[in-house]
């Protein structure tokens, strides 16, 4: 009777020997599996991380970023960013963008919208809170407009954020047609008027711009439309210092413009949009202005036609003279889109790369400043409703 017994007890130390062995082997093989999950998780992490380009990497200073994302653009690539329509590059998921835009006294050409009086009467107020409030409503909707085109796919003339306006120039000459567009002819109010337009227009936070505002046109420029294209305005320093240039210099000290425009005229013989002396030495030498110069619509093409300025008669020297200035944008298109020589300008020695580099940084800039490169979800503007 015993053996039996003893059997199988023999039966079922081998079956628990057996049980012992299955759980061993099954609970190292889910740890190695659980192991094999987790090192899977992390790689994916990895290459997730990897995958967040330094420029898209929302975490490092835009000026990092602006940096990284110029370096890995082409030449030709670059070039192309410093037309107003500036095309877009896919494998670097740059969008397309179109600078031209306008909000003197009002969204312009965007549907319909809230519009103001003409900028001279606006002046005539002289109520600087007043006209920031204005201001800031012209933002509010061309802040919801854009959002709107966005989601729609559309990036074209007059859906952008950078606004060509305020219109600082001095209203001197009653020959000039668009001299309501202006605030007068007293440079001190036109620079408070000024000042307050751009805060309105660009916002108060501290790393977004809420539009980008642009001052035009940079300098002496006041008329006649005729003769805009080929006109040499010679003017006194004291002049220059004290009527032309004052609103400009509150515009960039006081109210932090973000850009400003170029205009068609000479100035004491150097084409404005190619004047060391006022670009470099007044704009970003004394008054440290640190955004982006474009030029009136054709303004570079001056340069070369032999019915403007024709102070040279090659378009790719017209161009790096230009950028070599400080001139940044081109606006034009055509036989206006001057700095398409850009490319064979380089090549031929006319200007080096590093300055395409830092003029196509400065435009960079400004579209981070705007959110173009984040999530809607950071930028506190993005979600102005169209209803406002």
């Amino acid at each position: 009777m015993k053996l039996p017994i003893h059997k199988k007890s023999n039966i079922d130390l081998l079956a628990k020997c057996r049980l012992a062995t299955w759980l061993t082997l099954t609970l190292t093989l889910t740890a190695c599996n659980e192991s094999n999950t987790t090192v899977s998780s992390s790689d994916s992490n990895d290459s997730h991380t990897e995958q967040v380009l330094p420029y898209q990497d929302t975490s490092l200073p835009m000026s990092q970023r602006v940096d990284d994302l110029v370096g890995r653009m082409s030449l030709t690539e670059k070039v192309a960013q410093m037309y107003n329509d500036a095309p877009a590059i896919e494998r670097l998921n740059v969008p397309a963008y179109d600078y031209w835009n306008e909000a003197l006294h009002g969204v312009a050409r965007a549907g319909e919208a809230t519009v103001f009086p003409q900028a001279i009467g606006m002046a005539a107020m002289w109520d600087r809170e007043l006209l920031n409030e204005i201001a800031t409503v012209i933002s509010d909707e061309g802040r919801a407009k854009h959002h709107a085109f966005k989601e729609r796919g559309l990036s074209y003339r007059y859906t952008g954020l950078t606004y060509w306006s305020p219109n600082i120039n001095i209203f001197r000459d009653p020959r000039w047609g668009r001299g309501q567009e202006t605030y007068g002819e007293d440079p001190y109010l036109t620079g408070e008027l000024g000042v307050a337009f751009i805060s309105g227009l660009q916002g108060d936070d501290d790393t977004y711009l809420k539009t980008a505002a642009t001052a035009k046109h940079f300098a002496v420029h006041n008329g006649p439309e005729v003769s805009r294209h080929s006109d040499d305005y010679v003017v006194s320093d004291k002049d220059l210092f004290e009527t032309y240039l004052p609103a400009f210099e509150k515009a960039v000290v006081d109210a932090d413009v973000e850009a400003v425009m170029c205009a068609y005229n000479r100035v004491n013989g150097a084409p404005a949009c190619g004047s060391d002396r006022l670009l470099k030495d007044i704009l970003r030498g004394s008054y440290q202005f640190d955004g982006h110069v474009m030029s009136d619509c054709g303004a570079i093409a001056d340069f070369y036609d032999p019915k403007a300025h024709n102070v040279t008669r090659s378009p790719a020297a017209a161009a790096a003279w230009a950028v070599k200035s400080g001139t940044d944008l081109n606006c034009g298109t055509g036989r206006l889109s001057s700095y398409a020589n850009l490319t064979f300008a380089v090549q031929k020695g006319f200007i080096e790369e590093s300055l395409i580099d830092q003029a196509v940084g400065r435009l960079m800039m400004t579209r981070f400043k705007l959110g173009m490169f984040d999530p809607d979800s950071s930028v506190p503007f993005a979600d102005i409703p169209l209803e406002v």
